[in-house]
């Protein structure tokens, strides 16, 4: 090969790795910090990008505009992490992130049937959508705060402790919302950022039904309602009666959680 030849192609090499390294950046890393004993599903969903006016068709099964995430049950809390495309050409249809849904699941006692879920989203906006959205700070960094609880009901005759799960966003301040865990984002900010969804339980917990508990030292008692057998047993406002519960464990007590 000749040393023209040579330099020519060593020109052309250093080109190409130049476009390389210059291209846009198109993807993000979606973050998510899970308490111990938590597992999701999540699906990333593609949709056509605005102004397209290309369609994807109605489909089963495998959906490539629809990308499956999954963490599994850890015994201690972490972090998992992932890194999605913010723009797609699926089937020759140009596409935007529209959203990731989160269905979660947490453990609350030993038996398999002992988990509860809950749903969440992060919903991603164009910059026409998105003159209320939060940015994306210097750090590069955006968080989205969210808090679960436990909450407890009673079920059958024997009224054994069964507990919900109830994700929810926080504000700023950190009081919870009635909006899912999750938020918005702005996802012309995103390309090269990272996108943190931090979910934590907090130890309250509260009746799942209104007017069925009342609050007493140690905790809560099961109102009686009509007799012992009225599995809706709600609260009489006058003269409250109460009746035993059976906790997880098989025991017999009149408060819960404190068994008093």
């Amino acid at each position: 090969m000749s040393r023209c030849m040579r330099g020519a192609l060593a020109v052309l090499g250093a080109a190409w790795l130049s476009g390389c390294a210059v291209g846009p950046v198109n993807h993000f890393t979606l973050e998510v910090d899970l308490p111990a004993q938590f597992r999701f599903v999540g699906a990333a969903n593609y949709r056509p990008a605005r102004y397209q006016l290309c369609k994807l068709p109605q489909r089963r099964g495998k959906r490539p505009e629809r990308k499956i995430i999954i963490a599994d049950y850890k015994p201690v809390a972490g972090r998992v992490s992932y890194d999605l495309p913010l723009t797609e050409t699926i089937e020759g249809c140009p596409t935007a992130l529209r959203s990731v849904e989160f269905d979660f699941y947490a453990k609350w006692g030993a038996r398999s049937t002992d988990v509860g879920g809950s749903l969440g989203g992060i919903y991603f906006t164009d910059p026409i959508e998105s003159e209320d959205v939060a940015g994306v700070p210097a750090s590069g960094v955006q968080e989205l705060r969210g808090q679960c609880m436990w909450l407890f009901r009673t079920v059958g005759r024997a009224h054994t402790i069964r507990k919900l799960l109830r994700c929810r966003a926080l504000d700023e301040s950190g009081q919870r919302q009635k909006m899912l865990a999750g938020g918005v984002a702005q996802r012309a900010l995103l390309p090269g950022k990272t996108l943190r969804l931090v979910l934590t339980l907090t130890d309250e917990e509260e009746p799942a039904f209104d007017r069925r508990w009342i609050a007493v030292p140690g905790g809560w008692k099961r109102c009686r309602g009509t007799s012992f057998e009225d599995l809706q047993g709600a609260c009489d406002d006058d003269a409250p009666e109460f009746k035993p519960i059976t906790m997880p464990d098989g025991r017999t007590c009149d408060v819960y959680p404190t068994c008093q």
